[in-house]
């Protein structure tokens, strides 16, 4: 293939998935001259799974996004059906909202807000190699010959890395939808030295709807009042469409177990490692012998189709196993099946092999971002793919990266899990994965990231202005509550005896009145009115900080000793060979992840306590011997 000189930007973005889009749009909007490139142009921010954005710690991603400066949560309120907050009979760091898109409306609004961006090139191409210059990463070379170089390479090729589509018996080569795949591009990266696994993914079958039956189902309705994911949506004016709840049952447990040797779950056709807490309705039958039914919910895909979306039947059994399975279902006994349920295996780097920028550790102005860090999940996919997107335009700019911390962002949590700890299987994010919660929900993202936004030139000045007289109103509103005191009245003995709360013997203040586990911001503002209201994020914002402000303040002297250890960084190209006493496991672990700093290092999986004195004494001593 003869080669030629296609042009030069200052990032290229491979791929626009959800980690591609917010790649491009993040280095275009800060300045850099962007060129992204994909297989097909009719697949930018395409959904190849479920239509659908946020809910528990992905939805908080979302919102983290659009506090930075990106587009998922401004386009997922352009283009949603439904949207739904989940958990608000509990606390509010578990609380999070959650989106069903119109799969096309998404896709397509999109792309349209790329191709104005003036910064990007938005084009159709098929990379297979990178162009590599003294070790450094200086562009692409696509299958028709075109060289485009570049100062920095962001790899966001999702499933399409050698991807091969798997049902029952049938096996091709084949990327998400029956697209192209890249396969060239995974050889080229294995050639380079990176360390590749096999990982797989599955989605259900796609029904038409006016085949279902929806009475012998549950309608599951939207918000009446709902939520926007991002900060700058100040109206929601798109009429909802309802979801429906079903079960499986005994019959369908029986025909998937008659059929699992035609399962690639169940042969040894299986090849990659597919994610735990994502399994297909095979796995759950099999790992849940004892549970008598699994919920389904029928999800449409948007406001001008009649496919429907399975959720819950993720599948990759044979064609006529998967409509027999179906039609056990209540409301599915007549349903045509419009699209089969697939499961595609693909090509993942290895994510230790990344430093906490997202460049690759191999080759300099390298970056990779989304499933293939071993990530499953758009929103994960999204926030990999803006930080990834901001670090390779400041590598331009001559500017150190921004790390989001652990005690800053579900994205920070994300993105050191990855790198310190590695996957060997698709990564979900799960609240579980975060230990400062609390600190992490989805009503404060605004709070804690909205001035790095600003500061890295995604944020407007008039949205930081905003932004900060938001905050001022809330220490003012909180600043009144902890000065004003509350009487015992019999307005307030009566409120008090009808929520079976203990009557006042004396005056409090409205703070501490509002701590009580019974007592709400309303309730507060009929006893201490103001003479302007507030809006309502003010006063969710005031009543969360005051009502769990131990709690919170707890939090916060947990994150302070952390960055202590944070703030003991390890030098470059330290010797762990040569520090006696550290266990053998620690110093593998050690010279592959290169943690920088010793919180990292104690992160690691394999390094203990013990090892960690070691290592602290080590550098404190001021002898570091360094790798040659």
């Amino acid at each position: 293939m003869q080669m030629y000189e296609a042009g030069h930007y200052d990032v290229i973005v491979v791929g626009a998935g959800h980690a591609g889009v917010e790649a491009g749009l993040a280095s275009g909007r800060m300045g850099a001259k962007t060129l992204m490139l994909t297989i097909n142009l009719d697949m930018v921010a395409f959904m190849p799974c479920n239509p659908s954005v946020g809910g528990p710690a992905k939805g908080v991603v979302v919102r983290e996004i659009d506090a930075l400066g990106g587009e998922m949560g401004r386009n997922t309120d352009k283009t949603y059906v439904q949207m739904r907050m989940l958990n608000t009979g509990k606390g509010p760091a578990v609380r999070a909202l959650r989106a069903q898109s119109d799969k096309w409306d998404y896709q397509h609004e999109m792309k349209h807000t790329i191709e104005k961006e003036e910064n990007i090139t938005l084009k159709q191409g098929l990379v297979d190699r990178l162009i590599i210059e003294d070790g450094v990463c200086r562009g692409v070379i696509t299958n028709s010959g075109a060289a485009y170089t570049a100062e920095t390479v962001v790899l966001t090729t999702g499933t399409f890395s050698r991807g091969e589509i798997i049902v029952g018996d049938l096996r091709y080569s084949s990327g998400p939808n029956n697209q192209q795949p890249s396969v060239k591009l995974s050889e080229h990266l294995e050639e380079l030295g990176f360390e590749l696994r096999r990982f797989k993914t599955g989605t259900p079958p796609r029904v038409k709807s006016s085949s279902i039956d929806y009475s012998k189902s549950e309608i599951q309705p939207g918000d009446e009042n709902p939520r926007a994911f991002s900060y700058e949506t100040t109206e929601m004016l798109l009429e909802q469409l309802p979801c429906w709840l079903t079960y499986t049952n005994e019959a369908t447990h029986d025909i998937i177990n008659a059929n699992l040797s035609r399962s690639p779950m169940f042969t040894a056709t299986k090849k990659g490692t597919g994610a735990r807490y994502c399994p297909s309705i095979e796995d759950k039958i099999v790992r849940f012998s004892d549970k008598p039914r699994h919920q389904i919910f029928l999800e449409p895909e948007g406001r001008n189709t009649e496919e429907v979306y399975v959720q819950g039947l993720s599948t990759s059994l044979p064609e006529d196993v998967q409509e027999k399975m179906l039609r056990t279902i209540p409301g599915l006994e007549n349903v045509e099946m419009m699209r089969v349920g697939y499961a595609i295996e693909y090509d993942a780097v290895m994510p230790d092999q990344l430093w906490p920028s997202l460049e690759t550790k191999r080759i300099p102005g390298l970056y990779t971002a989304g499933q293939i860090n071993g990530t499953s999940g758009y929103e994960e996919a999204a926030g990999q793919g803006l930080m990834a997107g901001i670090n390779a335009c400041r590598k331009v700019q001559g500017k150190e990266p921004i790390v989001l911390g652990r005690d800053q962002a579900y994205i920070g949590v994300l993105i050191d899990d990855l790198v310190t700890k590695g996957t060997e299987e698709p990564y979900r994010l799960l609240t579980s994965r975060a230990e400062y919660r609390l600190l992490l929900r989805h009503d404060n993202a605004d709070l804690r990231l909205t001035e790095i936004g600003h500061e890295i030139g995604l944020i407007s000045d008039e949205r930081y202005a905003r932004f900060l007289a938001k905050k001022e109103a809330i220490e003012m509103e909180k600043r009144r509550l902890e000065t004003t005191r509350i009487k015992p009245t019999e307005e307030v003995q009566a409120m008090l005896r009808e929520l079976g709360s203990a009557e006042l013997k004396d005056g409090v203040l409205a703070a501490d009145f509002l701590r009580r586990p019974e007592m709400t911001y309303d309730k507060i503002k009929q006893i201490v009115s103001r003479e302007t209201s507030l809006t309502w994020d003010i006063e969710e914002q005031v009543e969360i900080q005051i009502k769990y402000e131990g709690y919170i303040e707890k939090a916060y002297q947990q994150v302070e000793k952390m960055k202590r250890m944070e703030d003991k960084k390890i030098p470059e190209r330290i010797d762990y060979d040569a520090i006696f006493g550290l266990a053998t496991e620690a110093v593998e672990k050690l010279k592959k992840i290169e943690p920088l700093s010793i919180a990292q290092a104690s992160r690691i999986s394999g390094v203990n306590p013990a090892d960690i004195s070691i290592l602290l004494v080590y550098i404190e001593q001021g002898k570091i011997a360094k790798v040659k």
